[in-house]
């Protein structure tokens, strides 16, 4: 019996230090490969503590190995823009201003009856107050509403009334996404221009934003110069 409580609280520290390891994510939201390496440690740890016939380093050995190659791609996907779409997808629009995209929608084997669950839940009732709703690679649903239908608040005015288009990610971590600039109605020459006027680079940009009217936020690497 004590040889099993023993071997109950190593796997138990063992399974918190694996989690944290892998990143707070696992906490949130997991991706495909995230939740496969979630599902196979707590098998392992399971069958450790259920079985004491099974060595201790049979199970320690696996979850080091399952964790090591987690985190491994986690560093190839921050690398490689291409890895990160093969592994995670792409997030896709599946409303625009409140017009549902059906293609994406079967494509995604989604039902009306999904994606309307997905809108109350995040606190939208009527689909024509959407101005836009993507399909994370997470599986959830990320929706902006248009500015009629947003909750007043003070901040809000008059000459913001026709920001209905959300801005989105035209550089990451030094990379630029071609989708963004298409959706922005921009070319490289703008975009060149653009950071040249800060005397700056695509490499030098952590991350740049911006949305249909032109309107941009960028936020510079760390420690570049």
């Amino acid at each position: 019996m004590s040889v099993a409580f023993i071997r109950t609280i190593i796997i138990y520290f063992l399974v918190i230090a694996a989690l944290r390891i892998m990143g707070k994510r696992q906490l949130g939201e997991l991706q495909p490969s995230e939740l496969v390496v979630t599902i196979l440690v707590s098998n392992l740890a399971t069958m450790s503590i259920e079985d004491s016939n099974i060595p201790l380093m049979g199970t320690v050995m696996p979850i080091f190995v399952l964790v090591s190659c987690e985190v491994l791609l986690s560093y190839f996907i921050l690398k490689s823009p291409m890895t990160q779409k093969l592994i995670f997808g792409n997030p896709r629009i599946v409303v625009r201003n409140g017009v549902i995209d059906q293609k994406e929608l079967r494509s995604l084997r989604w039902t009306v009856e999904d994606i309307s669950e997905q809108l109350r839940a995040g606190g939208v009732f009527d689909i024509s107050e959407v101005s836009m709703a993507i399909v994370e690679t997470s599986g959830n649903l990320s929706v902006y509403q248009n500015y009629r239908s947003r909750p007043m608040s003070i901040e809000m005015d008059e000459t913001r009334s026709g920001e209905d288009d959300p801005p989105m990610v035209m550089i990451s971590d030094g990379k630029i996404v071609e989708d963004t600039l298409n959706y922005c109605g921009v070319d490289r020459k703008w975009l060149d221009d653009t950071l040249g006027q800060k005397q700056l680079v695509p490499k030098d940009v952590f991350i740049m934003t911006c949305n249909k009217k032109r309107s941009y936020t960028i936020m510079e690497k760390e420690g570049r110069k």
